[in-house]
């Protein structure tokens, strides 16, 4: 199986619109972690991205006359700026179908790079939609449909990185770390890889809300995911692809699995030692080696990260900025009860001590007690957090380590202020809203006037979908008909009402 692979990887015709991008070694980054941290950047593509690799690749060899009746292909993203830009190359004509929720900076941009060549679609709300709408197009009018991963000619392309990665680095190397979605990278460059270093380790690194090649090699067969976290939106498949998988599950050596925190702080660390920053798919495999290091506690060693793409939407920024000082541990978020009366609110700041705050909310609870929602800052990683949780208890304060709750991250540091009271039947659910005109209103339509909203909170991160924390007062003996209105709208959500968060600071 490689070796059909090798041929078509060192014949693949990706250089006449791609770079053979550099190998940058991480100044800062080895010397925070002691390693020798390389990474390869593929956010210096045309298209700032690894995919235009395999979309010229495909489109390149496809036989003249199928050429000249033009391709198609789904996308709402890096794909679908490679094939634009492919097709303007080869003065081809070109359909991109696109989401109706996909930024306008991304659909702006595949015009950009196909110019008169392209033809942009949109249509549907997910790229579900947009895929099965493509493949009725390819039926009726005879075009060429351009898959993102499941191709030997889209494997063969992306492998030409590990080609490069073994040219520009001929020492010893531990480990490649390597994002995954549908596979097609990670699997192009495992083939070339392992053909001629077989020592070396691929390893491939998924959100851990998107596992999907994880899932898949540990029930030894391919698997659909119910649903998969957005917030890496370049990786955010379900089921890994059928070819990448054959060379997956026996070339790949392991799968790590990251969080959106460690994603946001490997942003960071791509930023301080490339002034470039990096969407966060793009940024995945370095969080994925960071994981790698702390585990193994390896030192000196070479270790290789890809840096897949540099496409993300200007207003997503603010959001990972908050998230990063979490992902690196160096910030903590606590909730602790202090007695409602004079002078406790200074004994419990003076417990704190010198220590930076980052934030700092107060609520009234009631005669006898406060609630404080603190952010402190961290020099010392989880350790200090540990001894300052232990502090605060020494001196009998009840506390709450809220670090790792997610409602307590995305939405009630924002909302300490706000308890109800008698709120009868009140139910707490986290909603993932589709980012797009007439999502809230087809919530409330299909809702009625059966229940009443009791809370509302929304906040936009500038992804495809928004985060939705919602109170409604369901009697228990609605709650059948509750459920069969939550499958009806189909959003992914999960129910809060037993969050520490919740109960705190605003039930």
């Amino acid at each position: 199986m490689l070796t059909n692979y090798i041929k078509k990887i060192l014949q693949a015709r990706v250089y006449d619109v791609a770079e053979n991008t550099r190998l940058d070694y991480a100044k800062n980054l080895s010397r925070r972690f002691n390693n020798h941290v390389w990474i390869k950047r593929e956010d210096m593509q045309p298209v700032f991205s690894f995919k235009i690799r395999g979309a010229y690749n495909k489109i390149a060899n496809l036989p003249k006359e199928l050429l000249q009746k033009g391709v198609i292909t789904a996308s709402a993203g890096n794909h679908a700026q490679g094939v634009a830009l492919a097709a303007a190359k080869l003065e081809i004509h070109a359909i991109i179908v696109m989401p109706k929720t996909t930024p306008e900076i991304k659909v702006n941009a595949v015009r950009s790079f196909g110019g008169e060549f392209v033809e942009v679609i949109l249509h549907g709300s997910a790229y579900d939609d947009a895929s099965r709408h493509a493949l009725e197009l390819v039926e009726k009018l005879g075009l060429s449909y351009i898959a993102p991963y499941d191709d030997e000619y889209v494997i063969a392309g992306q492998g030409t990185i590990g080609m490069e990665i073994l040219h520009q680095h001929s020492q010893d190397l531990e480990a490649i770390f390597i994002p995954v979605g549908g596979g097609g990278l990670i699997a192009g460059v495992a083939a070339y890889v392992k053909y001629l270093r077989p020592e070396i380790k691929i390893i491939g690194v998924e959100p851990e809300d998107a596992p999907t090649l994880h899932a898949a090699l540990k029930a030894g067969e391919r698997v659909i995911l119910e649903q998969v976290g957005i917030f890496a939106d370049g990786v955010a498949v379900r089921q890994i692809g059928k070819l990448p998988f054959e060379i997956c599950r026996e070339y790949v050596d392991e799968v790590i699995l990251v969080s959106t925190d460690e994603i946001c702080a490997a942003i960071k660390d791509i930023f301080d030692d490339t002034r470039t920053v990096t969407e966060p798919a793009g940024a995945l495999a370095l969080a994925g080696l960071k994981r790698y290091i702390a585990r193994e506690k390896c030192e000196g060693k070479n270790l290789v990260t890809i840096a897949s793409g540099a496409n993300v939407n200007f207003d997503r920024l603010g959001y990972v900025t908050e998230r990063t000082e979490i992902g690196e541990r160096r910030e903590a978020l606590i909730a602790v009860t202090i007695p409602e009366a004079p002078g406790s609110f200074r004994t419990f700041c003076h417990t704190i001590g010198q220590r930076a705050i980052t934030e700092f909310n107060y609520r009234y609870a009631d005669s006898k007690n406060a609630h404080v929602f603190v952010g402190v800052r961290l020099n010392e990683g989880a350790a200090e957090k540990e001894r300052l949780i232990e502090k605060l208890r020494e001196k009998s304060y009840p506390v709450l380590d809220m670090t790792d709750n997610e409602m307590a991250k995305v939405h009630i540091r924002y909302m300490v202020g706000g308890h109800a009271q008698q709120m009868l039947h009140e139910k707490i659910y986290r909603f993932e809203f589709p980012e797009r005109p007439g999502a809230l209103l087809h919530f409330l339509t299909e809702m009625g006037s059966r229940w009443n909203i009791s809370m509302f909170h929304y906040r936009n991160h500038g992804a495809a979908y928004g985060r939705v924390l919602v109170g409604i007062q369901v009697p228990d003996d609605e709650m059948p008909n509750f459920k069969a209105f939550l499958d009806k709208i189909a959003y992914p959500y999960w129910q809060e009402l037993d969050n520490p968060a919740y109960r705190l600071f605003l039930s």
